[in-house]
């Protein structure tokens, strides 16, 4: 596998060998102090470019990076519609197991390039023209504290699709019910960032998907969450929904306390109450009630 170093060099060769490339930036977790050194970590590089169009009629350039096990260009796909303006990008899994996400962006976009994410760093600026930067900083990624209707809306949301749950299960439509849950955790999730987010003074990141959550919270709580993904059986489906419901109750009711915000405790738990009854209805229930 080539070294940090090793790959830098790459990137750097062939932008200063490239008359086209004026500028070389970088972010991501490479420039990110806070986050842990592993072999997976991403070469987030960006290209400041003229002529993008040439790179764009020549789409094995980027060859010189090394052989590949696979490659994604998100902007030049069907199924995704472009989200980068006039930009491109190469997301490139190399043999040796290291990735390059390489983003081309015309030299014109410099000023906002440089300013659209604190982790940013230059790494070559030929023309000396490139904006200077601060010290990289992940404080835009921190967790933020919810205002009082945020609050209210990610609670009124985790119960009302919680019913989505109750009915998949009820119908026996598995995929719409797993489907639903996946909707009412994120919801769980978010309330336990900003228990993270009051416990730490909403000074850190927790990371994309809450990858550094578990670092933050009690094992009693990483436990049940972990206990949320369950199996394909409908009887474990359910188990995980309650435990759901109990955990963010206990996390909810705690972040309303710090925060001074109204908990709806009441609607929550004639929810509780309207999921009871949904398990408990036979097969063959005609009405609910």
């Amino acid at each position: 596998m080539r070294s940090e170093q090793e790959m830098l060099d790459l990137v750097l060769k062939v932008a200063k060998e490239d008359d086209r490339v004026r500028a070389v930036g970088m972010n991501g977790s490479r420039t990110n102090p806070n986050v842990p050194k592993d072999s997976f970590r991403d070469y987030d590089i960006v290209y400041l470019v003229k002529d993008m169009q040439s790179f764009l009629d020549n789409p094995n350039w980027v060859n010189v990076f090394g052989e590949r096990i696979i490659m994604q260009t998100p902007e030049d796909m069907a199924m995704f519609p472009p989200s980068l303006g006039g930009r491109f990008s190469y997301l490139m899994l190399f043999n040796d197991g290291n990735r390059i996400d390489l983003i081309l962006a015309p030299i014109e976009e410099k000023d906002q390039y440089t300013y659209e994410d604190g982790l940013t760093i230059l790494l070559l600026d030929k023309d000396g023209t490139m904006p200077i930067l601060s010290p990289p900083t992940d404080e835009e990624y921190w967790v933020k504290k919810p205002t009082a209707a945020y609050f209210a809306d990610c609670s009124n949301e985790f119960w009302w699709v919680s019913t989505y749950v109750a009915k998949g299960l009820w119908r026996r439509e598995t995929l719409y019910a797993y489907d639903h849950l996946n909707i009412v955790r994120a919801m769980l999730i978010k309330m336990i960032e900003w228990k993270v987010g009051i416990d730490t003074d909403f000074s850190l990141s927790i990371g994309k998907n809450g990858k550094y959550l578990k670092r933050y919270v009690t094992n009693e709580t990483w436990e049940k969450l972990l206990k949320t993904y369950p199996s394909g059986d409908d009887e474990q489906i359910w188990k995980a929904l309650f435990i759901m419901t109990d955990l963010f109750e206990e996390v909810a009711n705690e972040v309303a306390d710090k925060l001074s915000y109204i908990y709806p405790l009441k609607e929550a738990e004639k929810v509780k109450r309207y999921l009871k009854r949904v398990q408990g209805l036979p097969e063959d229930a005609m009405e609910i009630y």
